[in-house]
């Protein structure tokens, strides 16, 4: 990860960044034009904003990484999940710089308690992606695990920017079956059972099966790890939280926000 701390004289140039997978390529700050894309309904409705920010500021293409695209252009909808992420990060660092100013709420059921609190984005851990990852995904995006109860083989993807835009459908209609789609939608095969029955079969899998499910994928895979230790100075629990990632994300940094968060309401 690149360590440099942007400042108002470079905020807006390019810098060259190298993403977990090896996609590697010129990235420069967000400019005020790009207050077009933030603000846009329809790209918002679509799940397109964040690839259009990433095409409007990526300059220039170095390695293709994993990819193969089909020009000198990325096609972010390919890219991976990881990737992506890490890539809006470094975005957002050369706009802003790396200090993030974020709130939460306390855990704590007896306290609740708001938690104003800071990190450098520089500062998480990220997560390349193997050798091995990358040898299967380039060979079809397959890769497979033996459900430790269960006992049966399951074939899964790894995500790209095209899956989370449909996924982004997908749990506005999920409802109360929110982790089941999430499963359906990585799991492409499940040894022995037909297509037309994975998803009840996904259903009925014992918890245990899922959670080491779960994890594989993270092993797999590559990315930015988003959980961070806060501790609310109410009641001075330690707790673990997911990085709050959304609009603000990409607004003004440290003192804007800090006016933001502390003003009432």
């Amino acid at each position: 990860m690149n360590n440099a701390t942007s400042t108002s004289s470079d905020i807006a140039l390019g810098e060259t960044i190298v993403c977990p997978s090896g996609l590697a390529g010129t990235l420069r700050g967000m400019k005020v034009r790009e207050e077009r894309v933030l603000s846009d309904r329809s790209l918002a409705k679509g799940g397109g904003q964040l690839d259009a920010l990433l095409a409007a500021c990526w300059e220039r293409l170095d390695d293709a990484g994993p990819y193969l695209f089909d020009d000198s252009r990325v096609d972010w909808l390919r890219v991976l999940q990881g990737d992506r992420f890490y890539a809006l990060l470094q975005l957002r660092i050369l706009t802003y710089g790396a200090d993030y100013a974020f709130q939460v709420t306390c855990q704590e059921a007896a306290c609740r308690a708001p938690i104003a609190w800071e990190i450098d984005l520089r500062e998480l851990p990220v997560r390349a992606l193997s050798p091995e990852s990358r040898e299967a995904f380039t060979a079809g995006n397959r890769f497979a695990f033996r459900l430790p109860r269960e006992g049966r083989v399951v074939t899964f993807r790894l995500l790209t920017g095209a899956d989370e835009q449909k996924l982004a459908s997908a749990k506005r209609a999920a409802g109360a079956h929110l982790f089941t789609a999430l499963l359906a939608h990585r799991v492409t095969e499940v040894e022995g059972i037909d297509a037309k029955d994975r998803r009840r079969f996904l259903e009925d899998l014992p918890l245990s099966d899922a959670d080491a499910l779960l994890d594989e994928f993270d092993r797999v895979d590559c990315g930015v790890e988003t959980s961070i230790e806060v501790e609310c100075p109410h009641c001075m629990a330690r707790q673990s939280v997911e990085l709050p990632f959304g609009p603000t994300f990409f607004l003004p940094g440290k003192k804007r926000t800090a006016r933001r968060l502390s003003s009432p309401g």
